[in-house]
């Protein structure tokens, strides 16, 4: 069967299980990404995140994930919630990807149903699904796919749908017609981003520190928190939203049409004394199945107290 063919058939499945956007690359050696990744490590933006420097090649190489790579399918599907976080019960925000159930789970499921109806029309397919959960450049696949282009805090932007999205890839043995990348930067002269970040994590255009990033800090780093940090995080108690809620693009974001994306109902109730007062109980209730169990109610309980003024 022909590559344009195949190309098709992996966008109309895409289409089937709901996802926003799906773009294709040819798998091979990203050339132009390695002296960056090398220059970010080398200035230690990874902080504490260890596993940054792990598996060099294999980051900047798909055949290396995948024997027999042809193909890297770049897949967009929005969480952009229909409700947020009441204002006026709490103070303390979470990361609007963290309102539901573990995006990895959903997605992988996807992505798992995906390979199957691939098989059942194309024939035998080798591949692998990743989900923020392996060495690979999303954003990079992303905008050489075309479905967007890193925006001046890094993160990948869509001119139909802003940055509130998951990203997803099959790499596979299947050779498929690629994309046209995106070549052109659609943020112009605009620094909202930059000027907005109250930690000072974006140093330059589409190169953030992460080791300044309030992400970083609320969700990874899992040493006490510096003093030099008291008084910046804007209530993020896990993750933050700021240079995404602030981005002109986002103005085109609609609401997300999953269910288990919806916000716990118990989130809606909460209050500051409820937060400071959380218990391993409602801890375990409420983030069962959500991507704030990374924190652990010890991770969690250290950011709340960091938050609290004095």
């Amino acid at each position: 069967m022909h590559p344009d063919h195949h190309a098709s058939v992996l966008k109309k499945i895409a289409k089937e299980l709901g996802f926003d956007f799906c773009g294709i690359s040819q798998a091979e050696f990203m050339e132009e990404e390695a002296p960056k990744l090398e220059a970010w490590l080398n200035k230690n933006y990874q902080g504490k995140m260890g596993y940054m420097a792990n598996h060099f090649d294999k980051r900047l190489d798909p055949t290396k994930l995948v024997e027999g790579a042809k193909t890297v399918v770049s897949l967009i599907y929005n969480y952009y919630p229909k409700q947020k976080l009441p204002e006026g019960k709490s103070d303390y925000k979470i990361a609007k990807y963290a309102y539901g159930k573990d995006y990895h789970f959903v997605i992988k499921d996807k992505l798992k149903t995906f390979l199957t109806l691939l098989k059942e029309e194309i024939g035998d397919v080798e591949g692998r699904a990743f989900v923020d959960s392996a060495p690979i450049m999303e954003r990079q696949w992303a905008q050489k796919a075309g479905l967007g282009w890193q925006g001046k805090n890094s993160l990948l932007l869509n001119r139909k749908m802003g940055s509130f999205f998951f990203l997803a890839e099959l790499i596979i043995d299947l050779e498929a017609t690629p994309d046209a990348p995106m070549t052109k930067d659609y943020c112009g002269t605009c620094t909202r981003c930059i000027d907005a970040c109250p930690t000072d994590a974006i140093v330059q255009a589409g190169v953030v520190d992460g080791s300044k990033c309030i992400s970083y800090f609320t969700i990874e780093l899992k040493d006490e928190l510096p003093q030099s940090m008291k008084g910046k995080f804007e209530n993020w108690m896990f993750g933050c939203d700021i240079c995404q809620d602030v981005c002109p693009w986002n103005r085109f974001s609609q609401p997300h049409h999953e269910p288990q994306f919806e916000l716990h109902p118990d989130l809606k109730e909460m209050t500051n004394k409820d937060w400071e007062e959380i218990t391993q109980e409602t801890f375990s209730k409420v983030f069962q199945k959500s991507a704030v169990k990374r924190t652990k109610l010890k991770g969690l309980k250290r950011n709340i107290n960091f938050l609290k003024k004095d």
